[in-house]
């Protein structure tokens, strides 16, 4: 393959993306690249969406029965960034990459944030692999843009404060010793989790990095560097008990407090898909969640490969500083406000 040169480019080539477009739930990510004050961003939304917008963004109203209403949106954007929750319908993705490559938007980060997609056990048990091989192959058959894949594991914040059924802890403020935590297997299988304001950054840093190498003697990290490959982050490698172990110190309080229970991963699992299959949409939280926890390790991605933490100039972060935003979202009851 060709190696390309910012320096073989005509004069008044930028080798820096200015222009970025978010659709979704991103909220974290927008508020780095405001931070980060390196791109011109702009919103995607619904024409109807009530949504507040933060200032400092443009605002697209868009369409999705119209596809032109999003090639409009979308051209001249230098890239586009994905966050749809699950509960968005299953075309929305296929449409806005669609739309990206005949706006000629070069660069797509998919819907694509969580476990390892090198991982076909593990992508295929949590129903998240063939979606994800889909978009992949889509944007890369259209031909005209390019993606990037984020492994970044679950939201550690949301998924310590949102109920057992994902990492195993149920708060309940109201009883005394009224909390509980199902711990999988022996509560001390480790997988790799992020914070939503490392993903942010991660996001925002990735964006700024030149597109391409001045030169054959430029080592400098580029953007190209991850052409149609996953970028791997991660804020923390932990286990349920350091969870645990996390909360008490938080809280301060005593084991004693949990009723504490534990179930295998794989019987929690099946579990799961049974509920699923009878309709019951917690039974796939419960099954994802489960399968990631296997203690086959397939949810320690650090284990297997190098982050890129270090490429994108990322933090170190404190687990009790994020345990105790998770405990001020249970305590907030933030299950019933999604």
């Amino acid at each position: 393959m060709t190696v390309e040169y910012a320096s073989q480019k005509p004069q008044g080539y930028s080798n820096y993306l200015k222009k970025v477009a978010i659709v979704g739930i991103g909220s974290h990510i927008v508020e780095y690249l405001l931070k980060n004050g390196k791109h011109e961003v702009t919103a995607i939304t619904r024409k109807d969406s009530p949504a507040a917008i933060p200032d400092g963004i443009k605002v697209a109203k868009v369409d999705y029965s119209e596809p032109s209403t999003l090639v409009e949106a979308l051209r001249g954007q230098e890239a586009l960034i994905i966050t749809l929750a699950v509960t968005a319908p299953q075309n929305t993705q296929s449409k806005l990459i669609e739309a990206a490559a005949t706006a000629g938007v070069p660069w797509v980060i998919p819907n694509e944030w969580g476990s390892d997609p090198t991982q076909e056990d593990l992508a295929n048990g949590t129903f998240l692999g063939p979606g994800r091989t889909a978009a992949r192959k889509h944007i890369q058959d259209l031909g005209k843009s390019k993606f990037i894949g984020t492994c970044c594991g679950f939201w550690y914040e949301f998924s310590l404060a949102g109920s057992e059924i994902r990492y195993g802890f149920a708060f309940d403020f109201q009883k005394p010793q009224g909390h509980r935590v199902t711990f999988y297997d022996d509560g001390n299988t480790k997988i790799n989790t992020s914070t939503w304001p490392q993903v942010g950054r991660a996001i925002a840093n990735l964006l700024a990095l030149k597109v391409l190498p001045e030169d054959d003697e430029d080592r400098s990290p580029t953007l190209s560097r991850f052409k149609n490959e996953t970028v791997y982050i991660s804020s923390f490698s932990v286990s349920q008990k350091d969870m645990f172990e996390s909360v008490l110190r938080v809280t301060g309080g005593v084991a004693d407090d949990w009723k504490i229970s534990y179930q295998p991963s794989i019987e929690r699992y099946r579990e799961g898909v049974e509920a699923l299959q009878k309709g019951d949409m917690r039974g796939f939280g419960q099954a994802l969640y489960a399968r990631v926890f296997y203690q086959d390790g397939s949810g320690n991605y650090e284990a297997r490969r190098a982050l890129h933490n270090g490429v994108l100039g990322l933090p170190e972060e404190d687990l009790d500083e994020y345990t105790a935003v998770a405990v001020q979202l249970a305590k907030a009851d933030f299950l019933n406000k999604e």
